[in-house]
């Protein structure tokens, strides 16, 4: 005797596929807009750790770069800096932010920048 699966469990999985893409897109949307707010242009974050020695004591602070759509940085002050990576570190509270991390707007996804060599210097 064969099974065969009946179409209702595949509708549902599509049903929570379909949700979970609208509540991804929303997402997106969402951080997009707050992030114009903050910075308008702002399509690329970049959040590298620096380290610094302060007296002799070593501390570790977060630069952060706000980058329009060519890839160039905006001109914006302190406050929307901080704004930025305050939005990103209440939206992503898992992510190790003592490693270099970039935010796009367009996908929606953290990702690491770490630098990478080019292919041609790889041979």
């Amino acid at each position: 005797m064969t099974t065969q699966s009946s179409p209702r469990p595949r509708a549902a999985a599509a049903l929570e596929g379909a949700r979970a893409a609208r509540r991804r897109l929303t997402f997106i949307g969402v951080m997009a807009r707050q992030l114009d707010q903050i910075a308008p242009g702002t399509t690329r974050v970049r959040i590298v750790p620096v380290h610094t020695d302060r007296n002799g004591e070593q501390h570790v602070a977060l630069w952060v770069s706000l980058d329009d759509a060519l890839g160039l940085p905006l001109r914006a002050d302190r406050d929307a800096h901080r704004a930025a990576l305050s939005l990103l570190r209440s939206a992503f509270p898992f992510a190790d932010w003592t490693r270099p991390r970039a935010y796009d707007t367009a996908t929606g996804d953290l990702v690491l920048d770490a630098p990478a060599m080019p292919e041609e210097l790889r041979r």
